[in-house]
């Protein structure tokens, strides 16, 4: 089931971010700020947060926003599976989840991004996968070679 996150669902997400080896400390520390951010000011509109729980466990979740000064373009934050759960469709139910969200507020595009680094590869394949194009990369962003690679889904059909 995919749902908003809740207060109790903070220390569930500690645990799923700090299983995953590819994230530095500072990714970390980025994702539980846009967390808490959801979490301490619920009026705010910049970030939502939804989990996919099963069994009373959170195996995944996603953060969504859209994106300031444009009038129709988000930005998937993060998405984000556990590692045990890899390869079971989670990703792919919280992607689907993220563009039905965006859709039902009249968005145009998805935008997703990511590192050029291999351990990063299998992230870079499962846009692909999901109908995303790569539509930018800069080198050297992160680190010295190490790119930002920016994947996106146009949500409206081109006539």
């Amino acid at each position: 089931m995919i749902r908003q996150i809740k207060e109790s669902d903070r220390a569930h997400l500690v645990s799923l971010l700090t299983a995953i080896k590819t994230f530095k400390k500072e990714d970390v520390d980025v994702a539980l700020e846009l967390i808490d951010i959801v979490l301490t000011k619920p009026d705010q509109d910049d970030y939502h947060i939804f989990v996919f729980e099963e069994d009373n466990k959170i195996l995944g979740y996603h953060c969504t926003g859209k994106r300031p000064i444009t009038d129709a373009v988000y930005d998937l934050y993060w998405i984000v599976v556990h590692p045990q759960s890899a390869g079971k469709g989670i990703g792919t139910k919280l992607l689907d989840h993220c563009e039905k969200f965006v859709r039902d507020r009249n968005g145009r595009w998805i935008l997703a991004e990511t590192s050029s680094k291999e351990t990063y590869e299998a992230t870079r394949l499962f846009y692909i996968r999901n109908d995303f194009n790569e539509i930018a990369r800069i080198d050297d962003f992160y680190s010295l070679g190490e790119a930002l690679v920016v994947f996106g889904k146009y949500l409206l059909t081109k006539s």
